[in-house]
């Protein structure tokens, strides 16, 4: 970028991330907090997910891509509480302040903020690696939310979505499977933009259909693993009920249950509800346009058990997603 040409921090700010329209903010962009008003009988949801290049993304991936993915990882933890989106902000570390980049950043960003109708309200940049942190606020009833330690022994488990097809776009980037140009692109669109499932969370709280509920990120075993620890329950899990995606689906029986289950970057909802709602889970999955698969059920004896298709079980050696391991 030529010197006449650069950008100052609240020119930045200012060109790339201030919005004038009307928002929820009583106070937003511009001074030292935002100030939020809850809406009248409404509990707060708050989580903060953290996205680092070479660790989470690519160096050189796109910008516009990486806006997008940037939300909806947050927006996802949103949806497996039961939680609507209503604000975030957002703290951004940037090696240099690029014009083309800040705007395909941003477009990606607002596209899908503005789908949720979610407010951007403050944040934070500065010069350094490239770094891009969110927090997004929700809204709920107490007493609603979709807590990890609310699965009950007898619960169906379920999914939303489908599961795997991120990490077979991983495989294919680092050369460990080969694709066609054609499946690496739909294998890498659920990696680069994936689909919070929002409306289905929040129909789950709301109806009261649902016990306990995670976003799958890390894979689902690992995230399993957390509602299951919360619970102090166990599971049996029939890994070739896992929907996998269409690109995995084709794949040899070993690979996709590997992926299916372990696979990580999927952000579909993992959730656990009495077997008493299976017809109702099934409509309302219809009605918000999500598939939902029921893949198992929980137990009263501790631990997971992998099974097939025939209920017999799996010796699987599977790991999810560590950021501190290599």
């Amino acid at each position: 970028m030529a010197p006449h040409d650069a950008l100052s921090e609240f020119d930045l700010i200012k060109h790339y991330f201030v919005r004038q329209r009307p928002g929820r903010a009583t106070l937003g962009i511009g001074d030292d907090c935002a100030l939020m008003t809850p809406a009248a009988g409404k509990q707060i949801a708050i989580s903060s997910d953290m996205l680092v290049e070479d660790r989470h993304f690519f160096a050189g991936a796109d910008a516009r891509m990486l806006g997008h993915k940037s939300l909806a990882v947050n927006l996802s933890d949103l949806a497996a509480m039961g939680a609507r989106p209503v604000a975030f902000t957002l703290a951004l570390a940037l090696p240099q302040a690029e014009r083309a980049w800040l705007a395909g950043f941003a477009d990606g960003l607002f596209a899908l903020a503005d789908a949720f109708d979610c407010e951007l309200i403050g944040g934070d940049t500065t010069k350094g690696s490239l770094n891009i942190c969110i927090t997004v606020f929700g809204e709920l009833a107490p007493g609603q939310a979709l807590r990890r330690s609310a699965a009950v022994a007898g619960d169906d488990i379920w999914v939303s979505g489908t599961l795997g097809d991120a990490r077979l776009a991983l495989a294919g980037y680092r050369m460990e499977q080969e694709l066609s140009p054609a499946d690496l692109a739909t294998a890498g669109a659920r990696m680069h933009t994936p689909t919070p499932r929002v409306a289905l969370g929040c129909a789950l709280a709301e109806a009261g259909l649902a016990h306990a509920a995670i976003d799958i990120s890390d894979g689902l075993v690992g995230d399993l693993g957390h509602i299951l620890k919360a619970s102090r329950v166990g599971a049996t899990l029939d890994v070739d009920a896992l929907p996998a995606g269409p690109v995995l689906a084709r794949q040899e029986t070993g690979l996709r249950r590997r992926y299916t289950a372990a696979g990580g970057d999927d952000y579909e909802l993992c959730f656990t509800a009495p077997a008493s709602s299976r017809d109702a889970i099934a409509a309302l999955a219809i009605s918000c346009g999500t598939p939902a698969t029921r893949v198992g059920r929980i137990e009263t004896q501790a631990g997971l058990r992998l099974v097939d298709a025939a209920g017999q079980p799996l010796d699987l050696q599977l790991s999810s997603f560590d950021h501190f391991s290599d």
